[in-house]
């Protein structure tokens, strides 16, 4: 038997070997695509490439793509579980030409490979072709020898397809396989044709010419070949069964939910295996992504995938969380050619559980209450649109479900009363709200919420990709077109820019579109809805323009680190100071960050060096950081910080770093919605440069990462190489040479000051300045120059111990000028003359006011020191 993973890589490979790049699958949230909800077919990905706007380094590919239909326009969700065929998630093999090969080389490599490769017999084929293309018809004859009543020519319906209204199209021809006569049908274009005896199994198109918005057609330039292979339909034809359902890994994860809900695999209860193995798929790849369950866009559909797969469960019995424990299994089976399952299955297993849990409480509330409202209603009757409304306003039950638990009654949901239920709740909403009170463009953020919905952000999976402008707005008033030269904000459908909030910055970057270039300066969000703030460079901007949003690389990468860096310094700084360390503010930017934490003291140097030496470390662990959604008590109970300013709902992102510790989950651990790192070592270095209190009680450090902090390492190792240079020392022995020299300079500098002091006194005799009585008292007046200013009272004190008894007047003439008067007076005398009263004649006389001192010792100044003997005599005067 050849299982689906042989198969997948039989197809690439075969391929490959035939000069074809394998590339990749592209997500399943379309990142060049923004009027899709999902990635839904193999071209997807390669749709610039056909239409020219993007070139890439190969012509040919091969790829096995993953899809979603689930929503939007290819909606299979409902036909899932009653099927041989239908699923909501599925993979498409397929090879591309962009220009190289048309349709003789498309056929032959794909006749050769069902046929001669995977050895399927000619005799179980037949293919269609439109029914126009008489060259697709005599090629088919040629290569695959087949002949004419083994080909059916069908029309536009089935057999051309077109990009959209206008743009690439083609003729296309399709495979198809005979699963013998025991299944009932007939083949194509025949009138049993819905029948499941003929499946398609392979459509190649055929791109050759160009829709024009008048109709007409044109040829294209470079014909292009896009075909697409159903992985599961093939895989039932090589495993030798009709169903998709009965190969090897549905047999695997149906095995799972038959084991997890204690249901028979051939009972009754085999729907609902079928639904909840299939769902499986879509809810997982779609959390891999980075898709959560909301009340909008594709986090609604998601939600919508998973609570139905949630009530199947119920329905075979299961009363408690039970989808959640197959995961491993579907890892088992596609992780290893899907390793984003592997890398996210934590975040997976968590958040489907976290569903879960809510999804059955809401169920036993909501049955319950719908059984009372439904009570008197009859089979065939309708239930009125405003209890659907409460139902789901109020208790928390979805449309759907109400829809899904009454159909078994034949009993209808009103959906036109209760779509207008939600629009009045709406108009009311909006009457009554008050604003924030932070603008005064508030009221139209909530008018663009209402309106638009939240934007889809994409920014932690990828840092480009295509939306759709739904609004522009200048100075807080929407308009329709951002002119060159203007400055405005753009809203878009979906967004890879990240809004600021929870300290972290708004990005920067470009929005483009053919002719138009727009810088984004910054970007905020406002009740869920993204502004991007532009300056228009080139063209104009228009609403419903598609456009290409461009994440600053670098800077975005800048900021990871630091938002990651203060992640790990907030649980190194609890290890270093304590448990008390709360986080009272951040600021994340892409040049530094900035955490204010509480602790009543200042950080010693060591703790500093302690408190980055354990960042380090965990950077140099170089582990995954993990992210996964949690309900909010959860995530606090299983040790969980929460961040200050941070605004959490029922679910929360939690980001763990570090190899785990006690909890499970990580080193650190905390709540946040940021962008971060994809492994600790991404940081690269974390270098703390600053610390210092902001309040009572708070203080704040700074820190550098990456290329910064390696920049500002290498700063001071050239200042130290540069002392040493002029020290003429080693690096190593900077410090004690610069310790020598200060002690050196403190010797020299007592040394001046005692000379000068000396010269004051009267040189080296120290004879001392000439003394005079004055009134009975010894008095002392003089004035000098040369002498530091600090140094004055040190002469006043010699002046004073060398007559006993007396008043000293020492004026102090600055080279700038200026005038510098201490006075002291001996401790016989000063319950006369107190030098502090006596002070304020002197500066006066020097032009200054005021100065001060003890009764003993005073000092004072003023600006003019042409006055020195003016002030000496003023005091002489008073005594």
């Amino acid at each position: 038997m050849t299982s689906v993973n042989d198969l997948r890589s039989s197809f690439t490979g075969y391929f490959a070997r035939n000069g074809h790049e394998a590339v990749a699958s592209s997500p399943l949230v379309p990142r060049n695509d923004p009027t899709l909800m999902f990635t839904n077919a193999g071209m997807v990905q390669f749709k610039n490439v056909f239409t020219g706007v993007e070139k890439r380094p190969y012509s040919t590919a091969t790829t096995a793509q993953k899809c979603v239909r689930a929503g939007g326009k290819h909606n299979d969700l409902d036909n899932v579980g009653f099927t041989a065929r239908h699923h909501t998630f599925f993979e498409m093999l397929g090879n591309f030409s962009f220009g190289d090969y048309f349709k003789d080389r498309a056929i032959e490599l794909a006749w050769t490979l069902l046929t001669k490769d995977w050895g399927l017999p000619r005799e179980k084929l037949m293919v269609t072709v439109y029914e126009d293309d008489d060259e697709a018809m005599e090629l088919w004859k040629k290569i695959a020898g087949l002949s004419e009543d083994r080909i059916v020519r069908l029309g536009a319906k089935s057999n051309f397809w077109q990009m959209g209204d206008t743009g690439p199209c083609g003729p296309c021809s399709e495979i198809f396989y005979d699963h013998g006569d025991k299944v009932w049908g007939g083949p194509p274009g025949s009138p049993d044709e819905d029948g499941d005896r003929w499946i398609e199994i392979w459509n190649l198109v055929f791109m050759q010419f160009e829709q024009h918005a008048d109709g007409s057609r044109t040829g294209l330039p470079r014909p292009s070949i896009d075909t697409g292979m159903g992985l599961e339909r093939i895989a039932a034809v090589m495993q030798g069964v009709h169903d998709n359902y009965d190969i090897d890994l549905f047999k695997a994860l149906i095995g799972a939910a038959a084991n997890a809900t204690n249901a028979d695999v051939n009972g009754p209860g085999n729907r609902s295996l079928r639904v909840i193995a299939d769902h499986l798929r879509s809810m997982s790849f779609l959390i891999a992504e980075g898709v959560l369950p909301s009340n909008e866009g594709r986090g609604y559909v998601l939600r919508r995938i998973m609570r139905r797969a949630m009530r199947h469960a119920t329905l075979l019995g299961a009363s408690e969380p039970t989808i959640y424990k197959l995961v491993p299994t579907l890892v088992r089976e596609m992780g290893q050619a899907y390793p984003e399952l592997s890398r996210g299955e934590a975040m997976i297993t968590e958040t489907v559980r976290l569903e879960e849990g809510r999804f059955l409480k809401t169920l036993g509330r909501g049955l319950q209450i719908l059984e009372a409202e439904t009570a008197d209603l009859g089979e065939g009757a309708t239930l009125d649109g405003a209890t659907a409304f409460k139902l789901y306003d109020t208790y928390g039950f979805p449309l759907d479900l109400t829809q899904d638990a009454l159909r078994s009654r034949n009993i209808a949901v009103d959906q036109v009363g209760f779509d207008a239920a939600m629009a009045q709740q709406k108009a009311e909403a909006r009457k009554n709200w008050a604003g924030s009170g932070e603008a005064g463009t508030d009221t139209v953020w909530f008018g663009l919420a209402d309106k638009l919905g939240p934007t889809e952000f994409l920014g932690y999976e990828t840092e480009t990709a295509e939306g759709e402008i739904k609004a522009l707005l200048v100075d807080g008033k929407e308009v329709d077109t951002l002119a060159s030269g203007q400055d405005g904000v753009v809203v878009v459908n979906q967004t890879p820019f990240y809004g600021e909030s929870g300290g972290q910055v708004g990005d920067t970057g470009l929005i483009k579109a053919e002719g138009v270039v727009a810088e984004v300066t910054d970007t905020n969000k406002y009740q869920g809805v993204f502004a991007h703030r532009v300056s228009v460079r080139e063209g104009a901007l228009k609403v419903g323009q598609p456009v290409e949003l461009v994440v600053d690389h670098q800077r975005r990468s800048a900021i990871r680190a630091n938002h990651s860096a203060t992640h790990l310094l907030h649980e190194a700084l609890r290890l270093v100071l304590g448990d008390h360390v709360a986080q009272k503010g951040s600021l994340v930017s892409a040049d530094r960050l900035r955490f204010d934490f509480v602790h009543t003291k200042p950080m010693s140097p060591q703790e500093m060096a302690e408190v980055e030496d354990i960042a380090n470390a965990i950077i140099l662990q170089n582990t995954t950081v993990e992210t996964r959604l949690m309900g909010v008590e959860e995530a606090k109970e299983s040790g969980a910080r929460a961040l200050f300013g941070e605004k959490y709902g029922d679910e929360v992102r939690v980001v763990s770093m570090g190899e785990p510790t006690g909890n499970g989950l990580g080193w650190s651990v905390e709540l946040c919605g940021g962008t971060h790192v994809r492994r600790t070592g991404d940081i690269g270095l974390v270098s703390v440069v600053a610390e210092g209190a902001v309040a009572a009680g708070v203080r704040r450090i700074e820190a550098l990462t990456g290329n910064a902090a390696r920049h500002r390492g290498n700063a001071s190792t050239n200042i130290v190489a540069s002392a040493a240079g002029i020290l003429r020392s080693g690096t190593h022995e900077v410090l004690e040479r610069i310790e020598a020299l200060q002690s050196q300079l403190k010797s020299a500098e007592k040394a001046l000051s005692d000379a000068r002091q000396k010269l004051a006194l009267g040189g080296d005799n120290g004879a001392g300045a000439a003394s005079e009585t004055v009134n009975g008292v010894t008095f002392v007046g003089r004035v000098v120059e040369g002498v530091a200013a600090k140094d004055i009272k040190s002469v006043v004190d010699a002046e004073k111990k060398r007559i006993g008894s007396g008043v000293v007047v020492i004026v102090l003439k600055g080279e700038d000028g200026k005038g510098t008067v201490a006075i002291g007076v001996t401790e016989d005398l000063t319950g006369t003359y107190a030098a502090g009263t006596l002070i304020k004649s002197a500066t006066a006389a020097l032009g200054g006011q005021g100065g001060g001192g003890r009764p003993d010792m005073a000092q004072g100044g003023g600006p003019d020191g042409s006055k020195a003997d003016e002030a000496i005599s003023a005091i002489r005067a008073l005594i």
